[in-house]
């Protein structure tokens, strides 16, 4: 069964402004790089689609959307880091909306996993705000369609930027059928994602952050997917497992200062898809998020495409040198938090 695909020219069209590192470059190197890969060939494309009103409006406000849709045909800004050209509005509705249909392919078995290439990215989107270059909340919007149009009960929701995303978080953090883990930088913009931050109230529990000082490795970033969020998705039985998928963690990247390589994005990938082969066989659907070298960004996602697709090696030999890495302290602090809400890690 093919890898699901979305990926189209009309995600350049948005463009947030003359040196902004959010720009269309970042989808043009990725572009080439697809064209030169042997593995094109066995994904199937999906053609994108505007998510409705209806559909935007199960996770944004009425006032955030008409402010958003207010920009189309010009240039706005937004706040001092999120700006907006003539297509804009467009090209965010036709981001969430590729990103749902893609999950409902996934759904009904016509693709195994897939991968949005759509811009502009969502995670700090919150439910009344545009910020950190985001202005729908691409991940949380497809969420809630798999909650309330497909009737699923159980949505897990990965995000590996190397920025928090506290817009996924506010969406989420009182439901319990929604499990947010994010792993991520701090300190780091925009300051949100402590590890004390659990969720609460019918969510208590079921959010999960950790919060890591800049320096960190595949290893360090593995072990984390293997000692805390794999045992914690397998006793959330999810039924569905999406991604927000930032690739600024690479150790090129200008925006962050973690020290990942294509291996690391490899290596969490298949940990997902070994959570999904027990729980949702074919239902891990990444949503492109950062990434600002983008020559490093198109390497990673080359990579996590190829481990979908089940090349597995590049994954498999990160694992193995992962599991006889010394956990780190990120890691521990966060095992204990999440040892009050579930029972796999007694005895901590």
């Amino acid at each position: 069964m093919p890898v699901g695909l979305v990926h189209d020219p009309i995600f350049q069209e948005h463009d947030p402004g003359d040196f902004h590192v959010e720009s269309p470059r970042r989808l043009e190197v990725l572009e080439q790089a697809l064209a030169a890969w042997p593995g094109l060939k066995m994904c199937l494309s999906l053609p994108p689609r505007p998510a409705t009103r209806d559909e935007i409006g199960r996770v944004h406000t009425a006032n955030h959307i008409q402010r958003i849709a207010g920009t189309a045909g010009r240039s706005a800004s937004l706040d001092p880091d999120t700006g907006t050209s003539s297509q804009s509005y467009e090209v965010a509705l036709l981001a969430a909306g590729s990103l749902i249909d893609l999950c409902d392919a996934a759904l009904e078995g016509h693709v195994q996993h897939g991968m949005a290439l759509v811009r502009p990215p969502g995670h700090h989107a919150t439910p009344e705000r545009a910020m950190g270059f985001c202005l729908f909340n691409n991940v949380a919007i497809a969420a809630s369609h798999l909650l309330a149009v497909r009737g699923l009960e159980r949505v897990l929701v990965v995000d590996w930027d190397v920025h928090h995303g506290n817009g996924t978080e506010d969406c989420f953090s009182r439901d319990e059928r929604v499990l947010y883990f994010s792993v991520h930088q701090s300190p780091m913009y925009p300051g949100t994602g402590p590890a004390a931050m659990v969720g609460s109230g019918p969510g208590l529990g079921y959010t999960m952050n950790v919060p890591m000082l800049g320096g960190q490795q595949d290893s360090d970033y593995l072990r984390v997917f293997q000692d805390l969020l794999d045992p914690v998705a397998r006793a959330f039985a999810p039924q569905f497992i999406l991604v927000s998928a930032g690739f600024d963690a690479h150790r090129e990247d200008p925006l962050g200062g973690m020290e990942l390589r294509r291996g690391g994005y490899a290596g969490m990938t298949k940990i997902l898809m070994d959570i999904a082969q027990d729980y949702c066989p074919g239902r891990v659907v990444l949503s492109l998020e950062g990434g600002y070298q983008p020559a490093a960004q198109a390497r990673s996602v080359l990579a996590v495409l190829a481990t979908l697709q089940g090349d597995t090696m590049l994954a498999q030999a990160c694992l193995e040198a992962a599991r006889q890495a010394e956990p780190s302290a990120a890691l521990q602090r966060a095992k204990a938090i999440m040892a009050k809400y579930w029972a796999v890690f007694e005895g901590l």
